[in-house]
């Protein structure tokens, strides 16, 4: 069984650092151990589990999580929209908004800006995922976008991938201004998203439940923002206006409980991607950075 950290590089410090990884010992278990792989399988990638945990995040009684899990991860309540003993249940806590001005948009119009706090990797050209997570496997384009169109428009697109960690502010905001489409479901389980289990089977990726968003711009063709369910994520809730203009880092939704990630796809030659996010990715790394910051050049 492997047994190697997660590492990152951190925007703000400079430094790699190591990934303290909610329930890693479990990860570990399910995805590196035959056993542990049955179990997923028969158990904690379908639907249903993740509806029947998500209800115990709802119960009065997870309450009693949240102190605990703010002191353990290290979590700054200055940035609370609201103070912990506040929230009716863990659930409740782990989708909490931040007060204004705790994550100040890039106001630069030629920047694409990171669509949630997380650790990020970013690719010239998506298929170049293989590089990174599973050799020899490419990221199968068609298969997650389940339309021929949009596989047609986006094959060879730049691509940024953002893994939120249970530990992450779990909401996720638009990523360039323009007008977004309603989200599309696309069903499927609910694999993790952890290195842990990608570097096993990148396909996770293409075969979770996930949802399309397209959003139409002035400057920058179409941009398709795609938030993934993950183990423990079964629902993603939207709280933008379909269809009415939205400004750079406008609130698109949030996640329930768990880990979880957002794709955001560029058509080909629309963007440049920042230079330490495609150096992290080339390293192996990737690169934390926090919502509302910069993600991309935009190539006019």
């Amino acid at each position: 069984m492997s047994t190697a950290p997660i590492r990152f590089l951190h925007r703000y410090t400079g430094r790699v650092e190591t990934e303290t990884v909610y329930g890693e010992a479990w990860l570990r278990w399910a995805y590196e151990t035959a056993i542990g792989r049955f179990a997923l399988k028969s158990l904690a990638v379908r639907p249903w589990f993740s509806r029947w945990y998500g209800w115990r995040m709802d119960r009065p009684g997870s309450h009693a999580r949240i102190r605990p899990f703010i002191e353990r991860y290290g979590l700054d309540p200055s940035e609370f929209a609201n103070p912990p003993d506040s929230f009716r249940s863990f659930n409740e806590f782990f989708f909490r908004k931040l007060r204004a001005g705790a994550r100040p948009v890039d106001p630069d119009p030629r920047v694409a800006v990171f669509p949630a706090d997380g650790r990020h990797l970013g690719f010239s050209d998506l298929s170049a995922a293989d590089q990174f997570f599973v050799k020899g496997q490419r990221f199968d384009v068609a298969t997650f976008l389940d339309d021929p169109e949009l596989t047609r428009r986006f094959t060879g697109g730049t691509a940024v991938f953002s893994r939120l960690c249970p530990v992450d502010y779990h909401r996720f905001h638009f990523p360039v201004a323009g007008v977004p489409s309603p989200p599309t479901l696309l069903e499927g389980p609910l694999w993790s998203v952890s290195p842990i289990a990608l570097r096993r089977n990148l396909a996770y990726l293409w075969r979770n439940r996930r949802w399309r968003i397209l959003i139409e711009t002035t400057s920058t063709g179409r941009v398709l923002m795609a938030p993934i369910g993950a183990t423990n994520v079964g629902s993603a809730q939207f709280t933008y206006d379909e269809r009415q203009p939205v400004s750079k880092g406008d609130e698109a939704g949030y996640f329930r409980f768990g880990g979880s990630a957002v794709l955001t796809l560029f058509e080909p030659g629309r963007v440049r991607l920042s230079e330490d996010l495609l150096s992290a990715t080339a390293s192996g790394l990737e690169l934390y950075a926090k919502v509302g910051d910069a993600m991309a050049q935009i190539i006019e």
